[in-house]
């Protein structure tokens, strides 16, 4: 049976809570009672459980590449294409930073598991439009949340997905196959639902220029829940791939091999003095300067001092021996 001979009784409990309200009792005595508490909900997932988003950003690099030369060749437009830094926020909180009309579409990642977004600026469906038909690039302005995509529009927003499913399959191809499968297109942010609100979320943000005033968004969504099973792959595989890819290698190989070809222009220095202006003016043909001759003259590689050297003859033909290397001075 509990020991209940250190509880209060009610009539003090109701003494102790009048004296509380009156001010006749001190409150808030005990230690640390300016401190606040923060509201911490163990059911939601931690961002920081071992999640490479450097691995995320190496692939929104090759993302980019992918995309820039998908627009050139179906739009015939020069595409200026940026990847931001990779974040991690609730899906409530991206999907309340949308404002209507915009182009979510949802996609699902196969063999990965639950959806993502491809989220389009609708100024980069209107400059794209406008585009493909011969003009500049414009955009519109003013539009009413409410508005939806015409059939037209949405077939721009195809074109523009299809790039961007090839691109992104491409660009995970090293870390592993995926298969982009485009499931709808929603104007409205707040109809769409692929997670619970306070279930996060890895925001990949690409910041995208077409035609003469076209700036925009576009941003691609994966669910940190579909990430997070794959975390060693993407750590392990995308670093193997960054470090010593062998195109890589074979490309450094042939870009050295390339520049040994290349001519330099060498002249050798032996020596200088200093005069004022003066003295150099009053200098006539037949005037000998006398100098102090220094141990080795300096050999200049396009204007960069590279080695010492001394300087003799061969063969009849004057000639430089190298005797020390120099670090250049930048």
């Amino acid at each position: 049976m509990a020991d209940t001979k250190n509880l209060l009784t009610p009539e003090e409990l109701d003494a102790l809570a009048t004296g509380i309200e009156d001010g006749s009792i001190e409150a808030d005595t005990g230690l640390n009672g300016d401190v606040q508490a923060l509201k911490h909900d163990l059911t939601r997932e931690d961002s920081s459980l071992g999640m490479n988003l450097g691995a995320v950003n190496i692939i929104n690099e090759r993302f980019v590449r992918h995309f820039k030369a998908g627009i050139l060749e179906v739009l015939r437009s020069e595409a200026k294409v940026a990847a931001e830094k990779v974040t991690v926020m609730p899906y409530r909180e991206y999907i309340a930073s949308l404002t209507a009309p915009v182009a979510v579409n949802t996609v699902s990642l196969n063999p990965l598991s639950g959806s993502a977004l491809a989220v389009i600026d609708p100024s980069i469906i209107f400059a794209a439009l406008d585009n493909f038909f011969g003009g500049p690039g414009r955009v519109m302005d003013g539009l009413l949340p409410t508005r939806t995509f015409t059939p037209t529009e949405i077939s721009i927003n195809k074109i523009i997905t299809n790039i961007l499913f090839g691109s992104l399959q491409e660009a995970w191809a090293p870390v592993m196959p995926i298969k982009c499968v485009s499931q709808e297109l929603i104007s409205n942010p707040a109809a769409v639902k692929i997670a619970e609100k306070d279930e996060l979320v890895v925001v990949s943000r690409f910041s995208t220029e077409i035609g003469e005033r076209a700036k925009g968004n576009i941003d691609v969504v994966y669910l940190y829940s579909t990430l997070k099973p794959i975390r060693e792959s993407l750590e392990s595989r995308v670093q193997a791939s960054a470090e010593a890819p062998g195109s890589k290698l074979s490309w450094t190989k042939d870009l050295m091999a390339a520049a040994m070809d290349a001519e330099v222009g060498i002249s050798v220095f032996l020596g200088d003095i200093q005069s004022t202006y003066k003295e150099f003016e009053n200098l006539r043909e037949g005037d000998i300067l006398y100098f102090k001759k220094p141990e080795y003259a300096r050999v200049h590689a396009n204007g960069i001092a590279v080695f010492e050297a001394d300087i003799g003859t061969r063969d009849a033909h004057m000639a430089v021996r190298f005797v020390e290397p120099l670090v250049p001075a930048y």
